[in-house]
């Protein structure tokens, strides 16, 4: 059985309206997550080890004030579309469109106030919680009223995470959790001892911009190549990688299937990532600096935490080979994520 609570958080500055955020906490016999009405963002995610401990393993603060700061994203639902868009700029029916740039020449995770950075309306539900919000046409630059409905639940060791959207006006959308784990749990200084594999023959190349070329290119004989397990460190030493941020190819089911899995030996702790998407944007966490105070006073350096973010292909809306990234009126986007927690 699952068990849901709420309670308050805390309350937005008041020159945001001062609303209260409030905080959702699901339970089951090996998992406990933590879920705010800001930005659908998970704060905290507690598993077990193979002694049975429990641990917190994904970054973030403390208090609400964290939240309301620049952070890099910790734990939100990111949109309307998640990753980058080249040059914030894209055409839908001959029209164009100019968003807010806030990555370099590019726009990021929707934007200067995207839905991670919203307070969404919760219903809890027997095994879960459900936020819905409207976002109007226009908002960020983006077309069309668009109705979105973000769904936790929690069964056993699985965390089930359902977005669907509806829109007026034909739009581009790309829904994503941006979680950052390290399964030694949170504040443990790097994920070298991870081991990590990703189910994908092929991945996308970036500019130095993080924007995909445009060419697929197979794993085959590079560093890309995460198809058997990996040690993280002695992987990234091997091939001289600065790390990942890098979105791999899945292959185009709508169905559930596995697409990655990492382990921590140490604790025995394991997580599968199962999906409907097209892509997994793979990220180490190569800009944390240490320069954050995450919960309990943790610092987060550089590596010490990765993202296995599904989702569309990045920029897809300018590359016409890429999955159709663009909801019509009258469609309904519908896409799940399972996590599944282990220990061994």
């Amino acid at each position: 059985m699952t068990q849901v609570e709420r309670e308050e958080f805390g309350k937005m500055p008041r020159e945001e309206g001062g609303a209260v955020v409030e905080k959702f906490r699901l339970k089951s016999d090996s998992v406990k997550v933590e879920i705010l009405s800001l930005g659908c963002i998970i704060t905290a995610l507690e598993t077990k080890d193979r002694d049975g401990e429990f641990s917190d393993i994904v970054l973030g603060f403390d208090n609400l004030e964290g939240y309301t700061r620049k952070h890099p994203f910790f734990g939100a639902v990111v949109g309307r579309v998640a990753n980058r868009i080249a040059k914030g700029r894209f055409a839908v029916d001959g029209k164009e469109y100019q968003l807010f740039v806030n990555n370099g020449p590019n726009s990021l995770h929707g934007g200067a106030k995207g839905f991670d950075k919203v307070l969404w309306s919760p219903q809890v539900l027997p095994n879960g919680v459900c936020f819905f919000r409207l976002s109007p046409d226009g908002e960020e630059g983006y077309p069309g009223d668009l109705k979105v409905w973000v769904t936790y639940t929690l069964s056993g060791g699985d965390l089930a995470i359902n977005y669907r959207a509806q829109t007026s006006k034909t739009t581009p959308i790309s829904l994503t959790n941006h979680a950052y784990f390290n399964l030694a749990g949170q504040g443990s200084q790097d994920i070298y001892d991870h081991v990590i594999s990703i189910e994908a023959d092929s991945y996308l190349p970036v500019d130095d911009t993080k924007i995909p070329t445009g060419e697929v290119a197979a794993v085959q004989g590079t560093g890309f190549d995460l198809r058997q397990p990996v040690e993280l460190g002695k992987h990234l030493q091997k091939f001289n990688l600065d790390g990942f941020d890098h979105n791999f190819c899945l292959q185009r089911a709508q169905a559930r299937r596995p697409v990655a899995r990492a382990r921590h030996p140490p604790t025995g702790r394991s997580m599968e990532v199962h999906t409907t998407q097209p892509g997994i944007q793979f990220y180490t966490g190569n800009n944390l600096d240490g320069s954050l105070k995450g919960k309990g006073g943790a610092v987060y350096p550089k590596h010490s935490a990765f993202c296995l973010e599904t989702q569309n292909w990045p920029d897809a809306v300018n590359k016409p080979l890429f999955p159709s990234a663009l909801l019509k009126p009258g469609e309904e986007y519908n896409h799940t994520t399972w996590l599944v927690f282990n220990a061994a």
